[in-house]
């Protein structure tokens, strides 16, 4: 029997990779669209590069079965700003993005390129879950979808993973966006969660909705699962191209140096810190008059906003920025706060980021309820990730870093590179008001009413001198003061001087958490 001609197989070829690229039945996309989503395809066209290479990987995957084209969820590698990464996307008009086992095999394939080549990985999500038909392939077995979880984890700290949450993220692939570094969810359309609502009301009695048990507004501003909220897909897109831009291309590489940029213009830090310690003040003015115009990039912006967590460039380095932000909740540390940090820290140090802290804390909240919910044990978290980051940290007491808020905000027991403080800066146990109250209360309850305010006032500057910023630089507890129109030279100085730290922490399995 003859073969057949090349030419007719080439044609068939063609014709077969034409049919899976279209996805799904023409009703899912017209489904899709009238969402605002966006077709699989489209959106990594908007991800990389255009006009770069984009190699494929399983796109036959599956192909016996015509109606589940690459089984659902697109692989491969391409290139971000010149840089090769490698990504994956569920391809919701193919089952609704759900996994079959050779969905799960082409995720594990492509996470197991991108730690071969020390790539970033970048998952685009939205899927309905695992198809239960596929269950007993798929689920348990030693390369079931479970190894797509113990792949992150392997893969956490060593490459940069994103993941651009675009529709649900349902029951055991919740858990892709969870051990991600950032997750960057599309409002009205991104959604993760444990169990539906359907099932939760079937298991537990609770009658909820999507967006309150899941939603994307949710988990940026209530569960802290998500760390940016975006309104279209474009803008996640986008988000993830910028995001990379402060990012190596794995644990042993550097962020990349850009040109410098100057400041926003603006009033002068001298006057936008207030000389009353208690005295509300917007933080951002004062990261303006630091950081390199145009770069503020923000993490978590919408969840325990009392801590401001984001990347940025100074003098053309990229640095990760926290800052107490007196405008809510007074800057006092809580418990989402504190996990806010401990996080963020240790993305930056992951990422060989230097880290700059902004101190204006009261310290960590007190209270029946605080400590029931573990104030310490979260408070430790932060304090533990400010310990091991061996990357370089400068620390500045903008105007105050009392009790334990300091050890969080890299005071000086922490090893910063240096701990900088501006003429307004007080550092001490707790604030004057506090502590007067605290040792004199008997003996001002026992004064004459018309007595009691003239000794309080005494009491205070007493201890006012006491913490004086002028004597702790005396002692070396802070290292330099700054004048405030000084500060960003001051900060461009000295990262640039200390960028050649090379710090080992401790000899050591790994630490015992203090989660």
């Amino acid at each position: 029997m003859d073969g057949v001609d090349l030419k007719t197989l080439d044609a068939e070829l063609v014709e077969k990779e034409a049919r899976i690229k279209k996805g799904g039945a023409p009703k899912y996309h017209q489904s899709n669209a009238g969402k605002g989503k966006l077709f699989a395809r489209d959106r990594l066209k908007l991800l990389l590069d255009p006009g770069a290479p984009f190699c494929e990987d399983g796109l036959f995957a599956n192909n016996l079965a015509e109606d589940l084209p690459a089984d659902g969820v697109i692989t491969g590698t391409g290139k971000i700003h010149g840089r090769t990464v490698c990504v994956m996307a569920n391809d919701s008009t193919v089952k609704a993005g759900s996994w079959g086992w050779r969905t799960v095999e082409k995720i594990l394939r492509i996470q197991e390129t991108a730690m071969d080549m020390k790539v970033p990985m970048i998952y685009l999500v939205d899927s309905a879950g695992a198809r239960i038909t596929d269950q007993v392939e798929m689920f348990p077995g030693r390369r079931g979808a479970g190894a797509i979880f113990y792949n992150e984890v392997k893969m956490s700290g060593m490459v940069p993973q994103i993941c651009l949450l675009f529709g649900p993220s349902a029951a055991g692939g919740a858990y892709i966006p969870a051990f991600c570094d950032v997750v960057f969810m599309v409002e009205g359309n991104a959604s993760m969660y444990l169990g539906s609502p359907r099932m939760v009301e079937m298991v537990i009695g609770e009658k909820t909705t999507l967006d309150d048990l899941g939603g994307a507004r949710m988990h940026c501003t209530v569960s802290g699962c998500g760390d940016l909220l975006c309104k279209t897909e474009t803008e996640a897109i986008e988000a993830c191209r910028r995001y990379l831009t402060y990012m190596p291309q794995n644990y042993l590489g550097r962020p990349p140096m850009a040109m410098e940029e100057p400041p926003l213009e603006g009033r002068e830090i001298a006057d936008i810190i207030p000389s009353r310690e208690s005295e509300p003040f917007d933080m951002y003015e004062l990261i303006d008059r630091i950081i390199d115009r145009g770069t503020w990039f923000e993490i978590k912006k919408l969840f325990a906003p009392e801590l401001i967590t984001g990347l940025c460039r100074i003098g053309g380095l990229v640095v990760g920025l926290l800052a107490n932000q007196p405008r809510e909740k007074g800057g006092v540390l809580f418990v989402d706060s504190a996990d806010k940090g401990a996080r963020f820290v240790t993305l930056c140090d992951a990422f060989n980021i230097p880290l700059l802290f902004l101190a204006d804390v009261p310290g960590f909240m007190v209270g029946g309820y605080v400590e029931r919910q573990g104030i310490i044990r979260h408070g430790a978290k932060m304090i533990s990730a400010v310990s091991e980051a061996t990357v370089p940290k400068i620390s500045v007491i903008v105007r105050k870093a009392y009790g334990a808020g300091l050890y969080a905000m890299c005071g000086p027991a922490f090893e910063p590179d240096c701990c900088l403080a501006l003429p307004s800066a007080q550092v001490a146990v707790m604030g004057p008001q506090a502590a007067v109250k605290a040792v004199y209360e008997n003996k001002i309850n026992a004064l004459p009413p018309e007595e009691r305010s003239a000794f309080i006032q005494q009491k205070q500057q007493e201890y006012l001198k006491d913490v004086d910023i002028y004597r702790l630089a005396s002692e070396l507890v802070v290292d330099h003061i700054v004048r405030p129109g000084d500060l960003r030279a001051e900060l461009i100085a000295r990262f640039k001087l200390y960028e050649s730290k090379r710090q080992h922490f401790s000899e050591r399995k790994h630490p015992v958490y203090p989660v």
